[in-house]
């Protein structure tokens, strides 16, 4: 090849190289989600719950020192005089944009049920560093088993995730550290990018897609310096934005859920999984969760509580009922 084609080849290498370097730093800077309008089925929910019972929050101090929050509800069972059961522990992990608060109600019911529980605010929630940030893809999970080194329970443990948080504690039950905890419960899990997400999921949240794929396609050649940038907007009304986590950075968004392929998060998961799902729910489709699951090589008994959608499944009474009898020995 002469000198004049390798000149041709190199120019539109270059222009080609130029081109895919503009959409992305387009996509990059002006991809990321739209507004979105508040969606009355999870702000409404919350406005009259009774918190005049609910324990102060606590610090656990993660491996980067900072220190996160998590509240503790102390077993009924515990506290009877004589009591020489140690009793299986329950940690909690909430949804997107929410904090252990959200939980309060289910922790009480477990109370009831003897159970000691931890309800943690999740990092980038609540009272648990900045909202809506991380550092780094899979700090959450560095985040999760400090805990259970920093406070360390003499029995047994139960991981409880709910919807986004449900995500996250399937993609923990898939890591290496799985056997912090020996059993599992999934509640209305969000699967990334799963037939059991319902379209535009739900009309809760808002996606930057173009900046979502530009920043993935940066962070598999290991550029990270903009996964800071917002990805996520959530549909929360002006009350609820004062105390929730209204938008999710790239980083944050990437680690509270499944990994991308979700399904290799569950043939990794070990087979103690309960999955529970409001069968009203209007942000998922929980038919579609036993045979997700079934695809990818693992069994499981779905229960669906008629009469709950997807906030009522950490409200409703038959809801907590089928909750507090997943955890049941």
């Amino acid at each position: 090849m002469g000198a004049k084609p390798l000149r041709v080849l190199a120019l539109l290498i270059g222009a080609a190289i130029l081109l895919v370097a503009t959409v992305i730093a387009l996509a990059v800077g002006f991809g990321g989600p739209a507004p979105v309008a508040a969606l009355d089925s999870i702000n409404a929910p919350f406005r009259n719950l009774d918190y005049s019972a609910i324990p102060a929050v606590q610090r656990y101090t993660a491996r980067d020192g900072a220190a996160l929050a998590y509240r503790h509800y102390a077993s009924a069972a515990a506290a009877t005089p004589g009591a020489t059961t140690t009793q299986r522990r329950i940690v909690l992990i909430h949804g997107s944009s929410a904090s252990s608060r959200s939980m309060h109600p289910m922790a009480q019911a477990l109370v009831a049920a003897g159970y000691t529980v931890d309800a943690l605010d999740v990092r980038g929630h609540g009272d648990s560093g900045t909202r809506g940030q991380i550092a780094y893809i899979g700090q959450l999970e560095d985040d999760l088993a400090d805990f259970m080194h920093a406070v360390p329970h003499p029995g047994p443990s139960t991981l409880i995730g709910f919807s986004a948080g449900a995500g996250f504690a399937l993609r923990f039950a898939a890591s290496p550290q799985a056997a912090l905890f020996d059993r599992y419960v999934l509640l209305a899990p969000f699967l990334i990018q799963a037939p059991s997400n319902r379209p535009g999921g739900g009309g809760w949240a808002s996606v930057g897609l173009p900046r979502i794929i530009a920043l993935t396609v940066l962070n598999k050649i290991g550029i990270t310096a903009w996964n800071d940038l917002p990805v996520t907007q959530f549909a929360l009304n002006a009350e609820a934005k004062k105390f929730l986590t209204s938008s999710y950075s790239y980083a944050l968004a990437a680690n509270f859920s499944t990994h991308l392929d979700y399904a290799q998060d569950i043939r990794r998961a070990p087979n103690a999984i309960k999955l529970i799902a409001g069968l009203d729910d209007e942000l998922m489709l929980p038919e579609r969760y036993a045979p997700i699951f079934a695809s990818a090589g693992k069994t499981l008994a779905v229960t669906l509580v008629p009469g709950a959608n997807h906030i009522g499944l950490t409200l409703n009474a038959p809801a907590l009922a089928a909750i507090v009898a997943a955890c049941q020995d």
